[in-house]
C-alpha cells in the first residue's frame, strides 16, 4: 500500500482493486500519464494537478486513464464556463447558507450497507423566495467537494434520495431545462463521485413527466441507477436497509435533523445566517464526520442482501401498484 492509499481500511483497499483495477504498484504512474495529458487542452486552466487530486478521478473512472482526463477537463471547463456559481464558493456564502440549513443537500451520518454516504433532498423545502436553484446545486457541489475528500468515499460512493411529497407543480414549474442542463453537467459530467442510485420517492406525476423529459441528456449508466419508487418503500428497502435510514424513509433510525449537516459545514458557532460569517473549516469537518460512518456498514456487511425477502419490509398502508424499481440496477 502506497502513501496514496494510507488510511484505507483493508476491505476498501481490496474493493478499489477488484471494482476500479486500482493498482498500488501503478499508481503514481497512473497518475502521471494523466497529468502528461495537461498539455493537449490549454484552453483550460488546471487549477490542481497533485497526486491526491487526480487519484479521484481515476477512482471516479476505474482507472481508465483517457476517461479520466475526460473528467478532470470537463471539472475545470465547467468551472471556467459558470465562474459565477464558484466565486464566494464557501459555506458561509449568503446563498448556499440557506440552502444548508434548508437541508440542501442532507447528509446522513452513516452509510449504506455498501458503505456509499446518502445524501438526501426534501423537495418540498424549496422556497423559491428564499433559495435560488444556482445556490441549492452549489450547495450540493460544496457538500460533494468536502465529502470526496475522504478516500473512503471515493471508492464506495454516494447514494442520493429525493423525497418529492408535497412538491407542488408550481415549484416543478421552475425546473426549466436550462438550470436541470446546468445540474446534469455539474453532477453527471464534471465531478469525481461515484453515484451507485439515485432514488425518486412519492413522486407526482408531473416528476414522471420531468423525468421524461431530461432522460435523453442522462447517460445510459445513468439512467440505469435511477429508480422511481412512488410511495412504496418496500423497493427502496430493498436496495437500502432500513437500518441506514431515517423514519421518514420508513427507517429505523431517527428523524433527521435537518441542521445537522449545515453545522458539520459551519462549525461549532453555528447560530443563524446574520450572525455566522466564518467559512468551513476542513479540518473541522473531517473530525465532525468522525469514525461512526463505519458504524452501519460494520453491522450489516455481515448481512447478505438476500437476508430481505419481497414483500417483508412493504407498508400495509403503502400502495401495492409500485412495487418494482422502473429502472434496475445493473
Amino acid at each position: 500500500m502506497t502513501h496514496l492509499q494510507a488510511g484505507l481500511s483493508a476491505e476498501t483497499t481490496e474493493k478499489a482493486r477488484l471494482e476500479l483495477n486500482e493498482n498500488p504498484d501503478t499508481l503514481h504512474q497512473d497518475i502521471q500519464q494523466v497529468r502528461d495529458m495537461i498539455i493537449t487542452r490549454p484552453d483550460i486552466g488546471f487549477l490542481r494537478t497533485d497526486d491526491d487530486f487526480i487519484l479521484r478521478f481515476l477512482r471516479a473512472r476505474k482507472f481508465n486513464q483517457v476517461e479520466t482526463f475526460k473528467l478532470l477537463a470537463q471539472y475545470f471547463q465547467y468551472r471556467q464556463q459558470n465562474l459565477e456559481m464558484f466565486q464566494s464558493f464557501k459555506a458561509d456564502d449568503l446563498g448556499i447558507k440557506r440552502a444548508l440549513m434548508d437541508g440542501f443537500p442532507g447528509v446522513l451520518e452513516n452509510p449504506d450497507q455498501y458503505g456509499r454516504k446518502i445524501l438526501i433532498l426534501f423537495a418540498s423545502n424549496w422556497d423559491q423566495s428564499r433559495n435560488s436553484f444556482t445556490d441549492i446545486l452549489r450547495a450540493i457541489l460544496l457538500s460533494l467537494e468536502v465529502l470526496i475528500e475522504d478516500p473512503e468515499l471515493q471508492i464506495n460512493g454516494f447514494i442520493l434520495i429525493i423525497d418529492w411529497s408535497n412538491f407542488s407543480f408550481k415549484q416543478a414549474s421552475k425546473l426549466t431545462p436550462t438550470i436541470l442542463k446546468l445540474a446534469i453537467e455539474g453532477l453527471q459530467d464534471s465531478f469525481p463521485a461515484r453515484f451507485g442510485g439515485i432514488h425518486f420517492v412519492n413522486q407526482p406525476w408531473y416528476i414522471h413527466a420531468l423525468y421524461t423529459i431530461i432522460k435523453p441528456f442522462l447517460k445510459d449508466k445513468t439512467r440505469k441507477r435511477i429508480f422511481l419508487h412512488g410511495n412504496n418503500l418496500n423497493s427502496l428497502h430493498q436496495l437500502i436497509f432500513p437500518e441506514c435510514l431515517p423514519s421518514e424513509f420508513g427507517g429505523t433510525l431517527p428523524p433527521y435533523d435537518m441542521g445537522m449537516w449545515a453545522r458539520t459545514l459551519l462549525g461549532p458557532e453555528y447560530n443563524d445566517e446574520t450572525e455566522y460569517t466564518h467559512t468551513y473549516d476542513a479540518l473541522h469537518v473531517k473530525e465532525a464526520l468522525g469514525s461512526s460512518d463505519k458504524d452501519c456498514t460494520e453491522k450489516l456487511m455481515k448481512r447478505s442482501q438476500s437476508a430481505v425477502e419481497p414483500g417483508t419490509l412493504k407498508h400495509k398502508d403503502r400502495d401495492d401498484d409500485t412495487a418494482q424499481p422502473l429502472l434496475a440496477l445493473d
